[in-house]
């Protein structure tokens, strides 16, 4: 193994996995990961991820932090009112593990800078709160061969898939177009039980170290279905569409285009 003592104490519950060892312990420091959205979502995967030792992380969020982020963006405090939010993340994630290396990106992703951005991870995390980018993220990641975990929550559930372009469902196999303006309401007009972004965000985390380490089954061509209330999770088989418009047979979706328009909403993480 090439870890000093102070990582093999650090991550000696990990090491003492067979699943894992030490040299799964080097690919997670060796590896990327690009969260996008420090909020509900991201927070939590960001914090598992940085614990377990993912030796990047890059984080993308244009918002600062608001008091009505507090129930569940567990990255941000009180004192944060106010501050960037991936300054708060960066912050709070170097104080758990210095050994990590964070890239923030106080950006709005476009059609412009996504590729630029996402060049240089091996997986990607898609926390966003909202469809414009959403699609965005789903079409840079096919058309750019990268893989990454979907993740959305409303109220009392949420669902995840991961997606491996040309191999398995991306998200427009499960939705081709947008929906239309107030088609569906935000987490702002419905609300979130903040405990329901937390298992969904573990549960993107949980996706991307499997992926790194090679081991068990991804959600690839499956969509997790979760809600609290019941406290059920079902699994439902979602196949490659060849008929989908960007990972299809014969794509129509050849190039980034920003989506705002479409859903009539401005951008935000």
């Amino acid at each position: 193994m090439n870890l000093n003592d102070s990582q093999i104490e650090r991550y000696s519950r990990q090491i003492i996995l067979p699943e894992i060892g030490g040299k799964g312990q080097e690919k997670l420091l060796s590896a990327k990961v690009l969260i996008i959205g420090t909020g509900g979502l991201g927070s939590p995967c960001a914090y598992y991820l940085a614990a377990a030792g993912v030796g990047t992380l890059g984080l993308v969020d244009s918002d600062n932090v608001e008091l009505n982020n507090l129930n569940r963006q567990i990255l941000h405090n009180t004192q944060n009112v106010g501050k960037p939010k991936v300054k708060s993340a960066d912050e709070k994630l170097k104080l758990l593990n210095p050994d990590i290396k964070i890239n923030p990106y106080q950006i709005r992703l476009t059609s412009e800078n996504i590729l630029d951005i996402i060049r240089d991870y091996d997986f990607i995390i898609d926390g966003s709160d909202n469809f414009p980018t959403r699609y965005l993220v789903n079409d840079c990641c096919v058309i750019s061969n990268k893989p990454y975990s979907h993740a959305g929550v409303l109220r009392f559930d949420g669902q995840a898939i991961t997606v491996l372009p040309k191999e398995s469902a991306c998200f427009r196999c499960l939705f081709p177009e947008p929906p239309p303006p107030d088609a569906v309401p935000s987490c702002q007009q419905a609300g979130i039980l903040g405990t329901v972004a937390g298992i969904l965000g573990l549960i993107q985390a949980t996706e991307a170290i499997k992926f790194i380490l090679g081991k068990g089954e991804l959600l690839k061509g499956k969509l997790l279905v979760f809600n609290a209330l019941e406290m059920s999770f079902r699994k439902i088989n979602v196949p490659r569409n060849k008929n989908c418009p960007v990972c299809g047979d014969n794509p129509t979706v050849t190039k980034l285009i920003d989506y705002e328009l479409f859903c009539g909403i401005q951008n935000r993480r």
